[in-house]
């Protein structure tokens, strides 16, 4: 499905990838600190300006290569993927209904790295349930006051515009909230069994203003602005998964053709060789759907079928992460099971991918939901 140009683009990230961020990656698990020079390095490469069009300083934006991207870094590191993930669902909002001035005055930054972009949805009481959040925001004068906290929020801490969701006089209501707004402040920043390289933590707006013009769409229009951004970010994680699946299995590849046992490699042993079979086909199948997703996208869907595309494409790609995962620790036996080879972090790793932006139980009501809601033209025989 890529272009020329777009395996080009691919064979880029993949290098980088491989050169600059594997070696990077076992150290920024065990520090648990978060990767500015990763940061740096997509700046310096022009990464963040995929996600971008040329007008506000990207090359041009496609949500096929930028899940090609995503795809390629978490092969090697989960982290450093996610940083462009969330570098693109912190921007969709603005991409999708914000003003011209709003895409002037954010868009160029957050194309050049200059800045990083957070979601600020979940809250410690509303997270699949979005809709009973509990931050307030009202209108005062030219500036809107934004009274709550949110938690478990990717970015935070290093972000330096929050995307921020807030129950108003007329519903709930989206806003850019800048990291130097007054009553704007980062709570805990959690610690996690994976992805330790990303800040997840609390933000606490406490009277935290902003102005008037950081509203983002209309008021009251904010969930349906939130679940616009799920429908095209969603991908992204499935992206992360698929990384991290085929980066499972090319590195237990590698180890069952060198590993010997009873004479010979464990890779021609037949229980072994058919698990590598299913990890390989998974990926292969995983791949196919998110391709569609992200061509899907870029054609223009919208919609009950993009938002049933897209729950398809985040929960079968991220069952599939933590599944072939899970079986490349297996394939390593005992040494799958230690800090010295990756397979132990991938799986770490792969579990979140399940659980955010939408838990893959959700996927499941939301797939069947939208199912429910087609025409099928099947006619039940006659007995």
């Amino acid at each position: 499905m890529l272009s020329p140009e777009q395996r080009e683009i691919r064979d880029l990230v993949r290098t980088l990838a491989r050169e600059r961020i594997g070696p990077r990656a076992a150290e920024i698990d065990k520090s648990a600190e978060f990767p500015w020079d990763v940061v740096d390095l997509y700046r310096e490469n022009g990464l963040f300006g995929l996600l971008f069009d040329e007008e506000h300083g990207g090359v041009g934006a496609s949500a096929l290569m930028t899940l090609v991207a995503i795809e390629e870094v978490a092969k090697v590191c989960a982290t450093s993927a996610l940083i462009l993930a969330v570098q693109e669902l912190g921007s969709l909002a603005i991409k999708l209904v914000g003003t011209d001035d709003q895409k002037r005055r954010f868009l160029p930054k957050l194309a050049s790295g200059e800045w990083l972009a957070a979601y600020a949805l979940t809250e410690a009481g509303s997270g699949s349930d979005s809709a009973a959040m509990r931050t307030t925001a009202r209108r005062d004068g030219d500036e809107y006051v934004i009274d709550g906290a949110k938690r478990f929020i990717t970015n935070a801490g290093v972000a330096h515009v929050y995307v921020c969701f807030a129950r108003a006089d007329d519903g709930i209501s989206a806003f850019v909230v800048e990291a130097d707004a007054p009553g704007f402040q980062v709570g805990r920043i959690e610690p996690k069994m994976g992805i330790k390289g990303s800040t997840t933590g609390e933000i606490l707006l406490d009277g935290c203003r902003v102005p008037a013009d950081n509203l983002l769409g209309e008021e009251g229009e904010g969930f349906h602005v939130a679940m616009q951004v799920l429908d095209r970010s969603r991908p992204g994680i499935a992206a992360q998964g698929l990384g991290l699946a085929q980066g499972a299995t090319d590195y237990a590849l590698e180890y069952a053709r060198t590993r010997e046992t009873f004479g010979e490699p464990i890779a021609r042993h037949q229980l072994v060789a058919g698990m590598l079979a299913e990890m390989e086909t998974k990926c292969e199948a995983a791949r196919g759907l998110l391709y569609r997703c992200g061509a899907a996208i870029d054609e223009g869907a919208t919609g009950p079928d993009l938002t049933k595309l897209s729950a398809m494409t985040k929960l079968f790609c991220t069952d599939v992460a933590m599944e072939v995962t899970t079986d490349a620790v297996q394939v390593l036996g005992g040494y799958g099971y230690i800090q010295e080879y990756p397979v132990e972090r991938m799986m770490r790793d792969a579990k979140i991918t399940q659980i955010y932006e939408g838990t893959n139980q959700i996927q499941r009501l939301v797939i069947a939901r939208e199912m429910l809601k087609e025409q099928r033209a099947f006619l039940l025989a006659s007995s």
